[in-house]
C-alpha cells in the first residue's frame, strides 16, 4: 500500500512539473502582428517611456484605471480596446458614445481632487496643455500617479507615433501596430483613388465663420489632407491657423469651400453662400459649400483617416462616391 501511495505521489509531481512547463511555454508563445512581425503575447512591465516633456516615465504594471485629459488620447485608448479601463475623461470628450458615462475631470482646468479620487494608475496628459496644467500635473505626480504627457502631433506620422506610445504605456503592443496598419492601408486606398483626379480643385477651409474667418494653412492636418487627395489649399502660403484676408481669398477664387463649424453654427453652407462680397466666387456660384465633422479632421487620433475620406467625398463626390 505504501508503495502504491509513493507511486501516486510521484505521478502527481510529474504532472505538476509538466503543467508548469506548458504554462511557461504559453506565456512565451509567439504570434504575429499585422505587419508579420513576431511578438510575444505577454507584455513585460515595467516599461520606461520618454514623454513629450523629456521625462522618463516608469510604468510598473499594466494600467487598470486610466484617466485621459484630451479627446484624442481617449479615442486612441478606446481603439486599443481599453474602454473598460477608462475611469475619467475631459469635459470635451464626446467619442465614442460610452464616454458620456465616464467621470468628467475638467476642461481648460483639470480637477486634481477628482482625478486623485478615481485612483488611476495612469493619467494621459497632452503637450498642448502641459504648461497650463503644469502645477496640476505635478500634484498628480506627488500623489504617486503616473502622468504621461503625449506629444502634440502635427502630421500623420506623429499620430502613428502617439498610438505606438500609448500602446506601449498600456501594454497593448500587439494592438497598436494593427490599428496603425489599418489606418495606413485605408489612407493608401484613398490616395490611390485620388491619383485618378485630373481636374485639381482649389479649396478654402473655414474653421470659424464670418466675420472672423479662420482657415488652415501649412503645418496643419487639413493642409496635409488636401494634398493627399490631390486638392489645392489656397491658404497653403499661410502658416498654421490664421485669420484670412477676405479680399485676397476672393481673388484666389476657390472652387470648393469646406466648413468645419457645423456643430455649433446652424446650416453653415447657407451662411457662407450669403457672405457679402463672395457672390462671384466659383464655390458660391456653383453652391459647392460643404461642412465636415470637425473632430475627424482636427483630432490626432484613429479617426483622422476618416477625416481624409470625408474631405475627399465633399470635394470630389464624382470620384469618391
Amino acid at each position: 500500500m505504501k508503495k502504491w501511495y509513493s507511486l501516486l505521489l510521484a505521478m502527481m509531481l510529474i504532472i505538476g512539473v509538466l503543467a508548469g512547463c506548458a504554462e511557461k511555454q504559453d506565456q512565451g508563445k509567439e504570434n504575429r502582428n499585422a505587419a508579420g512581425e513576431k511578438q510575444t503575447e505577454q507584455v513585460a512591465f515595467p516599461v520606461t517611456i520618454k514623454d513629450a516633456l523629456g521625462d522618463k516615465v516608469v510604468i510598473e504594471k499594466k494600467p487598470e484605471r486610466i484617466v485621459s485629459l484630451i479627446p484624442s488620447n481617449t479615442e486612441i485608448v478606446y481603439a486599443l480596446g481599453l474602454g473598460k479601463e477608462v475611469v475619467g475623461v475631459s469635459d470635451f470628450d464626446n467619442y465614442p458614445e460610452e464616454v458620456a458615462k465616464k467621470e468628467k475631470v475638467g476642461g481648460q482646468e483639470i480637477n486634481v481632487e477628482k482625478i486623485i479620487s478615481l485612483k488611476p494608475n495612469l493619467v494621459l496628459a497632452h503637450e498642448s496643455a502641459a504648461n497650463i496644467e503644469k502645477t496640476a500635473l505635478q500634484q498628480l505626480r506627488d500623489a504617486g500617479i503616473k502622468v504621461l504627457v503625449i506629444k502634440n502631433a502635427d502630421h500623420f506620422e506623429q499620430v502613428y507615433d502617439t498610438i505606438d506610445m500609448i500602446g506601449k504605456a498600456t501594454g497593448e503592443t500587439d494592438k497598436a501596430p494593427v490599428l496603425i496598419k489599418g489606418m495606413k492601408d485605408k489612407l493608401a486606398s484613398i490616395q490611390a483613388k485620388a491619383k485618378e483626379i485630373t481636374d485639381k480643385k482649389k479649396v478654402l477651409i473655414e474653421v470659424s465663420p464670418a466675420p472672423e474667418i479662420y482657415t488652415a494653412g501649412k503645418n496643419t492636418f487639413m493642409d496635409e489632407m488636401l494634398a493627399m487627395i490631390n486638392a489645392d489649399n489656397i491658404a497653403k502660403d499661410q502658416n498654421g491657423w490664421v485669420k484670412i484676408d477676405e479680399e485676397a481669398m476672393v481673388k484666389r477664387n476657390p472652387d470648393v469651400i469646406v466648413t468645419t463649424y457645423g456643430y455649433y453654427v446652424k446650416n453653415p453652407a447657407a451662411k457662407v453662400l450669403k457672405q457679402k462680397g463672395w457672390e462671384n466666387v466659383n464655390a458660391v456660384k456653383n453652391k459647392q459649400v460643404l461642412d465636415v465633422n470637425s473632430d475627424k479632421v482636427n483630432r490626432p487620433g484613429p479617426r483622422i483617416v476618416e477625416g481624409v475620406e470625408d474631405l475627399a467625398k465633399a470635394i470630389y463626390p464624382e470620384v469618391f462616391k
